[in-house]
């Protein structure tokens, strides 16, 4: 599993920036880099803290983390299968979070 290509990735995809979804997350933004690095692993809870702070499910995190060696017990059908689940839970979750939206988070994460 690469978490740092997952983490990368989702976080591009939600246009945040690593201090950002480390402020969202309550999480060290050096923690966030070592992991993209591919430096740290992040254990299930700090992966359940980064979905939620991106804003997708932690089976869609996982998911992208995968590499090919870790499918290799699977085959085509269910591979298929997952990326059909998953993206039903992406379409049932709602949209990933623009710049916008986590502008406004960000406002009320410091207010309070």
């Amino acid at each position: 599993m690469d978490y740092g290509k997952a983490l990368r990735l989702a976080r591009a995809l939600s246009g945040l920036q690593q201090q950002q979804l480390a402020e969202l997350a309550d999480m060290d933004a050096s923690y966030i880099s070592l992991i993209e690095q591919g430096k740290r692993t992040p254990s299930l809870k700090f992966i359940h803290k980064l979905s939620r702070a991106i804003g997708i499910p932690p089976h869609l995190f996982t998911f992208l983390a995968m590499e090919p060696e870790d499918t290799e017990l699977m085959d085509a059908e269910e591979m298929a299968s997952i990326g059909e689940a998953l993206t039903k839970l992406v379409l049932k979750h709602g949209d990933i979070p623009t710049e916008r939206k986590v502008a406004k988070r960000g406002k009320r994460t410091r207010a309070a």
